[in-house]
């Protein structure tokens, strides 16, 4: 007995030695002075694929000395967001994770929406622009198809430079089985020793801010539930790892210049409006913390953080860069994208005040990843006039009448089997405009659509667009498609509300529904012109109507 005792003893030994070597280096404890309230964002919980409660999430956050939570549930914006609320010290925040066909969004400061927000992503930052909230492309670089962002052209709010998800999803089996190997021994530092500096982001990133503001921010995608089937759908939780204050240990992004009152209405309104304004930057925790971070520029008296637009052309620009970085880092300031200057822990650069956007990367000696992750990312400043208002197309110069007055020639229906749709002429003050009624019936797996046909005509291939005058009984979106002679369809959504209005569907706007050897719209081939009502944007078991009025091909 006492032979294996010693036995056990030295094989002990030999396996503590193991795992000391292959843990990775704790994070550097710094000391800090408050320039915000640090939190995170991207979270889930039991009511879509996370494994914790919203109470229980917090008191993670609260271990992990976190002020504000922001949980983003899956759902389509129909489900009434939960009043922001303190459980204990800390701020939770309800927002949603929509999936889209080419992305998922973020949206946050998301009102209950009248119809659900599905489809398309540019319709879908569509309609949370307009509902006053703030979209993000959640995972934008994941490796996993069905989760990467491919909507680059919408004008989106913001992006997720740095994902958890997908950090560990572009690592070899290796990598992963050493974190699961030392996990239970440190925690936060193995999931920070999956974090790279993903540079393709990084880049797509800086070209877009170079046309308008896009607000960097990094998602925990925080689930502590690992299903080792494979299947993401599950809801059963084999392992509940990585845990929630084991992510928020690893980074946590800060809002700088505000301080939370224990309102807390009040502090949700002034977290959700320091995001919209890019007055916010990411720390990766694991590597040190809690880091402290300032962005500036000022001239004349004046100053400015990051996120703020610099009016150009009156005078050099002081830009400054302050941090309690450890000993060893290294400040790195983008100019445009490519880097302008470099100091350590500190620096001072003045630049001219010509059109420029400026941000900031703070690395760390020893970071992990090939190439490393900064330790810091903040968002620009932006010297330039504030954003102008996106381009919109000419009026079109020429126009060919379709449908203004009388019957509905040519016009016919075509449902789902447990569907119904009615067209009708309906009698206004100046003539006749078409009245659409439709009622979706039948279940979600069976695709209930009501779709209003539309004969295309020979006139079609000389325009370059549809115009139509459209109101709705109550907010919704009608699909306008395009069938060809093969029975292929091409789509373009838009969205319909109580006042009358002039819509204009651009066949170049136009997508095809299912794979297509086309790049775009054949318009020669253009046999039918249909306005469906289908459970993308429309819940099955519900009905309305709406009306449409002078339809014309214009150019």
């Amino acid at each position: 007995m006492k032979r294996l005792a010693i036995i056990g003893a030295a094989v002990l030994a030999v396996a503590a030695i193991a795992i000391r070597q292959s843990l990775p280096p704790p994070a550097q404890t710094l000391t800090a002075a408050s320039t915000g309230v640090r939190g995170a964002m991207h979270i889930h919980t039991r009511r879509s694929d996370g494994s914790g409660t919203p109470e229980q999430i917090a008191a993670a956050a609260a271990r992990a000395r976190l002020q504000f939570i922001i949980l983003t549930d899956h759902g389509d914006g129909t489900g009434k967001p939960a009043a922001p609320a303190y459980h204990g010290r800390v701020l939770v925040v309800d927002a949603v994770e929509i999936s889209g066909e080419d992305g998922h969004v973020i949206a946050l400061g998301l009102p209950q929406t009248p119809y659900p927000l599905k489809g398309e992503v540019r319709d879908i930052v569509e309609d949370i622009a307009r509902a006053g909230g703030m979209s993000v492309a959640a995972h934008p670089g994941s490796m996993k198809p069905q989760l990467r962002w491919t909507e680059w052209t919408s004008p989106f709010d913001g992006l997720e430079w740095l994902n958890a998800d997908s950090e560990s999803r572009d690592e070899r089996w290796q990598s992963l089985a050493r974190v699961l190997f030392t996990y239970p021994f440190a925690a936060a530092s193995s999931i920070g020793s999956l974090l790279d500096r993903p540079d393709a982001i990084l880049r797509r990133w800086d070209a877009l801010t170079a046309r308008r503001r896009v607000v960097a921010l990094a998602g925990a995608d925080a689930h502590a539930r690992l299903d080792l089937s494979g299947d993401d759908r599950a809801h059963k939780a084999v392992l509940n790892v990585p845990g929630y204050e084991a992510v928020f240990k690893a980074f946590s992004v800060t809002a700088t210049g505000i301080r939370f009152t224990g309102n807390a209405d009040a502090d949700a309104a002034a977290l959700l409006d320091a995001l919209r304004r890019g007055h916010v930057h990411t720390t990766v925790d694991a590597l040190a913390g809690p880091g402290s971070v300032s962005f500036t520029a000022s001239r004349g008296g004046t100053s400015w953080q990051a996120g703020d637009f610099v009016p150009p052309g009156e005078g050099d620009i002081e830009l400054q860069v302050e941090s309690n970085a450890p000993s060893g880092s290294r400040v790195v300031l983008f100019r445009n994208g490519a880097v302008e200057a470099t100091g350590e822990q500190r620096l001072r650069r003045v630049v001219p005040g010509v059109p420029a956007v400026y941000r900031v990367e703070i690395l760390l000696p020893d970071a992990p990843g090939s190439p490393p992750v900064p330790w810091v990312v903040t968002n620009p400043i932006y010297v330039r006039a504030q954003d102008a208002k996106p381009f919109t197309r000419a009026g079109p110069s020429a126009r060919a009448p379709l449908y203004q007055d009388g019957d509905a020639r040519g016009w016919r229906i075509e449902t789902s089997l447990r569907s119904k749709a009615a067209v009708n002429v309906a009698r206004t003050l100046t003539g006749t405009q078409l009245l659409l009624r439709w009622a979706l019936g039948g279940t979600l797996s069976e695709s209930p659509y009501a779709a209003f046909v539309m004969p295309a005509g020979t006139l079609l291939p000389a325009y370059d667009r549809l115009l139509f005058k459209g109101r709705a009984e109550k907010p919704m979106r009608v699909s306008v498609q395009f069938r060809l002679e093969s029975g292929e369809r091409w789509r373009r959504s838009v969205y319909l509300d109580e006042t009358d209005r002039e819509v204009a569907v651009f066949f170049d706007d136009a997508r095809p529904v299912g794979a297509t050897g086309q790049r775009r719209l054949p318009l020669g081939q253009v046999r039918d012109v249909l306005f469906v009502v289908d459970t993308v944007n429309t819940k099955p078991g519900s009905a309305g109507q709406f009306w449409i009025d002078d339809v014309q091909y214009g150019r």
